[in-house]
């Protein structure tokens, strides 16, 4: 199987051997492709997906694959379980990289003036305040460690110096504008890397999911490429508090 070193060129992947990586939305999709990603690179990957039976399945593929990886249900939505997560993990709650890549896309006709309270709330509930949440439950740990990456899954549509002023699809690209606002606000807040910890948001492009369809343009494996790389980066000079596309940083 070919790693993501192998596959990619630009500047190097650091290794992470020894220490733990939670990725959200990490059954299937693009936080499957950057749990598989960081558990090449060493990392005890932590899979966080909506039930147990589908986070411990995308682990078990892992792990036949050589990855030390485990899987857990957990539905970001939900204060209540975002709250308990990390007592349940034991150990392994004491997390070195977390990527947020859960999500879910709004409705089609979901426009400013006609998306219902239930839709909106729905699509906030876990692409913006679940962010917030796992933040808040796993970022204090690495503050006092003063050792951490946090990479937040954003999107294209959420860029308002691009695709996100077209319009349409009002809760999705607001809620991915308010993570790359809330990745600005926390780096800010940890000292731009200063104190161990790097915050980023990334851009994975239009990728072959169930959310992107099969006639996406990018791969699993292309979209979470950027959110590996950021995982390895040392933290000494790093930029921080931005949003990234491709190992590049883009306006927003």
């Amino acid at each position: 199987m070919t790693t993501y070193d192998e596959q990619r060129t630009g500047p190097a992947v650091g290794r992470l051997d020894g220490q733990v990586a939670l990725v959200t939305g990490g059954s299937r999709g693009i936080g499957l492709a950057a749990a598989r990603g960081l558990g090449e690179l060493g990392a005890t990957v932590v899979l966080v997906g909506r039930s147990d039976a589908s986070a411990e399945a995308a682990a078990e593929a892992l792990v036949a694959d050589g990855i030390d990886a485990v899987g857990v249900g957990c539905d970001v939505g939900s204060a209540e379980d975002v709250a308990v997560l990390p007592a349940r993990l034991g150990p392994l709650a004491a997390v070195d990289v977390l990527v947020c890549a859960a999500a879910v896309m709004s409705e089609r006709t979901a426009k400013t003036l006609r998306t219902s309270e239930e839709e909106w709330r729905r699509v906030m509930a876990v692409d913006l305040d679940g962010v917030w949440r796992t933040m808040t439950a796993f970022v204090p740990g690495m503050v006092e460690r003063r050792h951490g990456r946090v990479i937040a899954v954003s999107a294209c549509l959420g860029r308002m110096s691009g695709p996100g002023n077209a319009g349409g699809l009002a809760p999705y690209r607001v809620a991915k504008a308010g993570v790359n606002a809330l990745v600005r606000n926390l780096a800010h807040e940890q000292g731009l890397g200063r104190r161990g910890v790097l915050v980023d948001a990334t851009c994975p492009g239009h990728c072959r999911t169930d959310m992107g369809g099969p006639d996406a343009p990018r791969s699993a494996e292309q979209g979470a490429d950027t959110a590996v790389w950021l995982a390895g980066r040392d933290a000494d000079g790093a930029q921080t508090g931005v949003l990234w596309e491709d190992r590049r940083v883009v306006p927003w």
